[in-house]
């Protein structure tokens, strides 16, 4: 469903369209696909984890408590006063937007607890540690990227990869 085409998808008037697309862009969701950019805040902290990982190994154990999180329950556990429009924004989002969003999430959140697997052996050598994050940070940017772009509605999510596709991508760099 594409928001700024509210008064067609709900037979309202252009007051409440109004409305609706105020409480949405005070919610920071995107007005042409009805998700927010906040949800990605989960990985992109879970990424600078990890680059701090090759200087400063401390950060090894906030690293190993990161939570995966779903895009509702990210926003149900947050203090966002607007979080119950985010989450009924994104139930009523193009189904594929979500699948494609949820897909994306789903590889991320692999990648993030093979890695958190792969470090959990307290006596790593600190650059194998840092060598570990370097992977994981390579696989993970472009994976942030492109949930960025179906957030913002700048990518083709009819022929998107499945899960699969994405982790035989990844391995093959």
């Amino acid at each position: 469903m594409k928001y700024q085409d509210c008064a067609d998808a709900a037979q309202v008037s252009d007051e409440t369209c109004a409305d609706l697309a105020s409480q949405l862009a005070d919610a920071h969701i995107n007005l042409a696909t009805g998700l927010a950019t906040d949800y990605l805040n989960r990985f992109s902290e879970a990424v600078m984890l990890l680059d701090m990982l090759a200087n400063f190994p401390e950060f090894r154990a906030d690293f190993m408590a990161w939570e995966p999180m779903s895009y509702r329950e990210h926003f149900r556990l947050s203090h966002f006063k607007t979080r119950d429009t985010v989450v009924a924004a994104y139930d009523k989002a193009d189904p594929d937007l979500r699948n494609s969003l949820d897909t994306l999430a789903v590889t991320m959140t692999i990648v993030l607890e093979a890695t958190r697997a792969a470090m959990d052996d307290t006596d790593r050598r600190p650059e194998t540690v840092a060598a570990l994050a370097g992977n994981a940070i390579g696989w993970l940017k472009p994976l942030i990227a492109r949930a960025g772009a179906i957030i913002n509605g700048e990518a083709d999510v009819k022929n998107a990869p499945t899960p699969q596709d994405v982790v035989d991508k990844l391995m093959k760099r």
